[in-house]
Parts: structure tokens; C-alpha cells; sequence
């Protein structure tokens, strides 16, 4: 009868103008997706090439290797009797777009460009593409050569069109356009299209996967139909990672549900679904009707090829699944995990080094390599040989099995506690532990001699000794004196991560890691190249907040008790002499803000768009029960001040995991100017006003 089709959809962890690896994983799922019987199969947004590649759009060399890559897919016997659709840029009337390649057998049946770009945040695709504005309409496309040779095509349709198969009408969204007010599956359902693709570069942020989960089953809810969703996965080149939860939906249930976060560099979900469901879902909801019988057609392209076979009446369909969703602390454990995972393997280096503070921040971080371990162990139990190989370069041990997280971060992992005369015994002792808990090669120094030298150089030039403040100096002096002890331990975090294999007679250099959180970022309690100059940062988008409960989290399912002592202490820099013994200065206190404060102002700050007055006015509201108008004025205009003096800082803030939307990331998803003037005499007239009519 025909009635059961069987589609593919994937995540691939596709890289940057890896052309080589893109194409390898790029077969491994169309191997996978025929396998088992499918015979559609979509792939994630501009897999040929990979999502991130950027300004290399606008090299001919992106484009021509694109369709050198094109070329090795058609021609190759394992595409053949199963629908690919592959992402790839291509240049249509000497524009760029970003389109979905659809083939068949050697024949190219529709290249279809994105309509609606994504050019918010973390996404600047306007930049490098143009959007398709013709709405159902299409025009010629002359291929290349060398796909003309393959085919045996001259030109093949390039537009915003759908497929009509020998048992039922696809229609290609892309990433963006399921997002968008008026997304291209509304016109098309009304068209009789039953099912909807999307292929994605959708990256991980906490707290978000289920308002994808959410649109894609949405979309069908309404309408009807079948939706695939493909994303990409992993750490492509840049601060995101993206989470790939490849999805099938019909009719506003998930059927088939792929995983946030793992290893494997290649995963393919399968369905089998009955299109009659669609049908009968369809035939009872009139006011669908009523607008499908009014639409305006889209072109349709001819394929003499079915989804289905003619004795499939006993073929089982999928039934509706739960989706699960993680914890937002499973999340941190997870998501940084196989971004460092992805980066270290990549950048073919031996390990990671971590300035071990025995604070909150530094822990975590220490906690998510610990992850990772883990992650890679459970890989490697499960049979992922690309994992094993990974892991055997990375400790350069041809014959190397990791089964215990423990013993993998020793050989990838050095931890280093940095004492000064400032530090306390406290902090000492719980860094130790921590790091014998987790395993990692630690090592204990004194950065003591180090500072004196150079505050000593100082001295010897100007024939001034600057001093602490609770020895009777200034501000300055304290400031700088704690800056240079901060400064110091980064140069030797780069000697250490240099130079510590090569002590321990073995191969290779350490990544050295930062630890700083978004909100001592968006704040700028940090000093410039200290500590959190590092090569990467797997906490930089997450807040403290968050971040304690991810501690929390470790220590409940990792059984990480050294935790404890750590949630319990006070944060501190401890950069100022100690009194008595013990600690006197506490990061809170030197802020001159809380971290929850900080949380609400960063997140007022980017995501509600507000500046300093607007601020204002919500926290009024927000903070009625605990402060005065003037008391909120007063902290609004701190943050502020504290928050534009520092800004500089985030021009060289170290690359960091994408977490959260109110990242103050200067790179490319928090576009400010860093010289303010931080008077905000003006902004701050305006509270006063309001303050002085409350």
C-alpha cells in the first residue's frame, strides 16, 4: 500500500573546514541511516564544510572544496537508493547562500537556500550569506563541471520549492526558520507537505533544549506531519557547543529522541512512521482545512522514488516518546565536559594544567575534566573506537584502555596550588584534596620569591616600597601589589603547562585552563592577565550561582566529599595579608555586590536590554521588599560604574564556554565599547530624578 516511511535523521560533530572528516562522518551516516532501512537521511546545517567557519565563507576555496566534497558523495555507490540532503554555502548569480543540497541517485534533485537567517547573538550569518526572499519561486542553478560530469546535469532547480515523492510531499526548513514568526512549515502543511526536515547549527545553551523540543513538536501539533530535525555536535572550532538532540516528531509527539551530549562523533536516528496518522490527524481539523484549501501552491519537484514500500502493512511505526530533559547541573557537567574533550583531541595536545585556587570556581572547573574522564571511560566501555584512539595519542600509549576516570586524570590532568604568604593553610588543604579525589598530577609551589623579585625590581628603580593597605599603604599600592601576585601565577601556569611533561620525561605540552565565572567577568573582578588568561575556559558563561550547584551536584554523584569544605568557605582572592592566620578579604566584600546581585544585573543587563535607568526602574519593583528606592539607586549605579571601568578587561577575556545569553563575551556576542564614560552622568541624573519623586 505505501503507506510507512522509514527517514534518517543525524548530529554530527563536524569541524571547521576539516573537508576530510566532515565527508568520513558525513558516509558513516548515510552507512548507518541505510542500514536500518531508511530511505531519507538529513544531515546538520552546512555539514560539508561545517557550520563555524566564518570569514572562510567568503573564500572561493570554501566553496570550490565544498563541491569537491559534493562530487565524492554523488559519485560514491553508498548514496545511492536513499535520499541525502547535505548543508553546504553555494554561489548562485554571484550570491552566497546557505543551502541544502537534496540528490538521489547521482542526480540532484533541488538546492533549496535559507530564507530566514539567523543573525542574533552568537550568529552573525547576514555577514557572510543572503537570504532567498523569492517565496515559491525557482530558477536555474548551472552546476560545476566536476558535478556536471557525475550527473550529467547542466542545471538543476535552485529555489524555495518542495519535493513531491511517488507517496507523499518533504519540505526543508533550515535551523533559523523553525524560529521564525512566519516559519516556511506553516505554508507548506497547508500544502500538503507531510513531512518537514530541518538541519541545524543550534548550540548549547543551559536551560534551552526544551524550547527547541518544544517548537519542533509544536510545529505538527497545529498541522500535522512528520518533522525531522538534524543538528550538529561538539566543539566545531569556537566558543559554542552545539547539542545536538537530533529529533523526529509527528503529529506533536517525539517520536525519536537523540542525545545532548556525548562523544560519539557520528549518532543517526531512525523512524518509521505511518503517513495515514498524518492524514486522518489532518482530515479533522477544519480550520486547517479551510486555509489549506486557499494557499497558494509551492513548486514541486518530481521524484520517481518512494519512502515507503508496497507490502509494508505489517511494518511497525514508532510510538511517542517522553523526552527527557537534563538538570541544568547535569548540563555544566556534561556540555563543557565534551567541549574540552573535542578541543583537547583537536588541538593534539597532552592535557589540560589548572591553577588550583581550593575556591568554588577553580573546583568546578577541576570537577568538569573530571567529567570528562568520565565521559571518555563510559565511551570507551561502550565501544567508541574513535574515543580509544583519541585517548591512546593523547597519553601517547598505543596499548592504553581507560576504565578508571581517576587514573585518565592523572595522565591528562596537572593540577597546581599557587601559595603565597597571603594564602591560607584552608585553601591549601582542600585544593590538595580535591585533587587526590579526582586523581590529577598536583603540585604544590610558592609563588613568594617570584613576587618579591619583581616588587623588588620596582624598588630598585623608584626607591619607593609599595605597601599593603593594612600596613598603612594606599589603595594603589595594595592594588598593585595584589596584581602582581595574580600576574605571576600566570607566567608560571605557562611555564608549568610548557615544562612539566618534559620534568616527568613524557611527550607533549598542557592546555592551560581559566576559571573565571561570567559574573566576576561581567563585573571585571579580575585581574587583567592573571589566572584567567588561560587558552580556554570551560566556566567563563556560567554563573556562580549555577555553578554552586553544580558542586553540589559532584559531590552527590561523583562522591567528591573534599567538595564540602569548599561550598562551605567564603569565595576569596586571597591576594591580602592574612590576619591572625586566617582570611580577612572576601570577594563579595571587595565587589561591593553579592553574586546573586550580580546574576539579576547581567541578565537586566543583556537579555531585558536595559541600561542603567531602565535597570532602575525593574529593580524597584523586583527588590520592593528588601530595598529602598534610593538603597537600589545606589547598587544600580555601583554596578554600573564598577562594570564600564572594567570593561577593557573583556576584550581579552579568555575564550570561553557559551552558557548563558547574558555573557559579557567581547568577541562577538556582547558588542560594546570598552572606553566608557563612566561618570554616567546623565543615565544617573535620570535615577536621581525618579528616586528624589519616589
Amino acid at each position: 500500500m505505501g503507506r510507512a516511511v522509514t527517514v534518517a535523521t543525524c548530529a554530527l560533530n563536524q569541524w571547521a573546514l576539516d573537508f576530510e572528516g566532515n565527508l568520513e562522518r558525513i558516509f558513516r551516516s548515510i552507512d548507518i541511516a541505510k542500514s536500518k532501512g531508511a530511505r531519507y537521511r538529513l544531515g546538520p546545517e552546512l555539514e560539508i564544510c561545517g557550520y563555524g567557519c566564518s570569514d572562510h565563507y567568503y573564500e572561493s576555496d570554501t566553496l570550490l572544496h565544498s563541491f569537491q566534497v559534493l562530487e565524492k558523495l554523488l559519485e560514491s555507490p553508498a548514496t545511492q537508493d536513499i535520499i541525502c540532503d547535505v548543508g553546504m554555502p553555494v554561489l548562485h548569480k554571484n550570491v552566497r547562500y546557505n543551502c541544502r543540497v537534496i540528490f538521489l541517485n547521482k542526480k540532484i534533485l533541488l538546492i533549496r537556500p535559507k530564507i530566514s537567517l539567523a543573525n542574533g547573538g552568537n550568529y552573525r550569518e547576514l555577514r557572510w550569506f543572503t537570504p532567498w526572499s523569492k517565496a515559491k519561486h525557482v530558477e536555474e542553478y548551472f552546476l560545476p563541471r566536476i558535478i556536471q560530469e557525475v550527473t550529467g546535469q547542466e542545471t538543476v532547480p535552485f529555489g524555495d520549492a518542495v519535493l513531491a515523492t511517488k507517496d507523499t510531499c518533504l519540505g526543508a526548513e533550515i535551523c533559523e526558520e523553525l524560529w521564525a514568526p512566519n516559519s516556511p512549515h506553516i505554508e507548506m502543511g497547508l500544502d500538503g507537505v507531510e513531512i518537514f526536515t530541518n538541519s541545524s547549527g543550534s548550540h548549547h545553551v543551559l536551560r534551552k533544549a526544551h524550547a527547541r523540543v518544544d517548537l519542533v513538536n509544536s510545529a505538527t501539533a497545529k498541522n500535522g506531519g512528520i518533522y525531522i530535525l538534524a543538528n550538529q555536535k561538539g566543539c566545531d572550532g569556537d566558543r559554542l557547543y552545539y547539542d545536538g538532540c537530533a529529533m523526529i516528531s509527528m503529529n506533536g509527539e517525539t517520536v525519536a529522541q537523540g542525545s545532548q551530549f556525548s562523544l560519539d562523533d557520528v549518532e543517526v536516528l531512525v523512524a518509521t512512521l505511518d503517513l495515514e496518522d498524518v492524514r486522518s490527524y489532518r482530515a479533522e481539523i477544519s480550520s486547517r482545512n479551510l486555509a489549506a484549501s486557499k494557499v497558494n501552491p509551492y513548486p514541486r519537484v518530481k521524484v520517481n522514488f518512494a519512502l515507503s514500500c508496497p507490502d509494508d502493512v505489517a511494518a511497525p511505526a514508532c510510538m511517542p516518546i517522553q523526552w527527557r530533559h537534563h538538570s541544568p547541573e547535569e548540563e555544566i557537567s556534561l556540555g563543557p565536559a565534551c567541549w574540552l574533550w573535542d578541543y583537547l583531541r583537536r588541538s593534539k595536545q597532552a592535557g589540560f594544567l589548572l591553577p588550583l585556587s581550593g575556591g568554588i570556581d577553580s573546583s568546578a572547573t577541576a570537577c568538569i575534566v573530571y567529567s570528562m574522564c568520565h565521559q571518555v571511560c563510559l565511551a570507551v566501555k561502550n565501544g567508541n573506537a574513535d574515543v580509544l584512539a583519541d585517548a591512546r595519542r593523547i597519553v601517547n600509549d598505543e596499548t592504553y584502555i581507560p576504565e578508571d576516570p581517576r587514573e585518565l586524570c592523572k595522565r591528562v590532568f596537572t593540577t597546581c596550588y599557587m601559595a603565597s604568604e597571603n594564602s591560607s593553610q584552608d585553601t591549601c588543604n582542600r585544593a590538595k584534596l580535591l585533587a587526590e579525589q579526582i586523581g590529577s598530577y598536583h603540585i604544590n609551589l610558592n609563588i613568594d620569591a617570584a613576587v618579591k623579585a619583581v616588587v623588588g625590581i620596582f624598588s630598585v628603580v623608584t626607591g619607593r616600597t609599595p605597601r599593603f593597605s593594612v600596613f598603612g599603604g594606599s589603595s594603589r599600592e595594595s592594588l598593585a601589589l595584589q596584581n602582581v601576585q595574580a600576574r605571576i601565577r600566570m607566567v608560571l601556569a605557562y611555564l608549568f603547562a610548557q615544562l612539566t611533561l618534559w620534568a616527568r620525561g613524557m611527550p607533549g605540552g598542557l592546555l592551560v585552563l581559566g576559571s573565571a565565572n561570567v559574573d566576576e567577568s561581567l563585573r571585571g573582578y579580575l585581574t587583567k592577565y592573571d589566572c584567567s588568561s588561560a587558552d580556554i575556559n570551560p566556566i567563563g558563561g556560567i554563573s556562580k550561582t549555577d555553578l554552586k550547584n553544580f558542586i553540589q551536584y559532584c559531590i552527590e554523584n561523583f562522591q567528591l566529599t573534599a567538595l564540602r569544605s569548599i561550598m562551605s568557605a567564603p569565595p576569596t582572592a586571597e591576594l591580602e595579608p592574612l590576619v591572625d592566620g586566617q582570611v580577612a578579604q572576601t570577594d563579595e566584600t571587595d565587589m561591593g555586590m553579592t553574586y546573586a546581585e550580580l546574576s539579576v544585573y547581567g541578565k537586566l543587563r543583556k537579555i531585558a536590554k536595559a541600561g542603567p535607568y531602565s535597570m532602575f526602574c525593574k529593580l524597584i519593583n523586583m527588590w520592593k521588599e528588601i530595598c529602598t528606592p534610593r538603597e537600589v539607586a545606589s547598587k544600580v549605579k555601583h554596578f554600573f560604574r564598577m562594570y564600564s571601568v572594567n570593561r577593557h578587561k573583556m576584550t581579552t577575556l579568555t575564550p570561553s564556554y557559551h552558557a548563558e545569553n547574558y555573557s559579557p563575551d567581547d568577541n562577538r556576542f556582547d558588542l560594546r565599547p570598552f572606553l566608557y564614560n563612566t561618570s554616567w552622568s546623565w543615565q544617573f541624573r535620570c535615577i536621581d530624578k525618579q528616586v528624589n519623586a519616589l
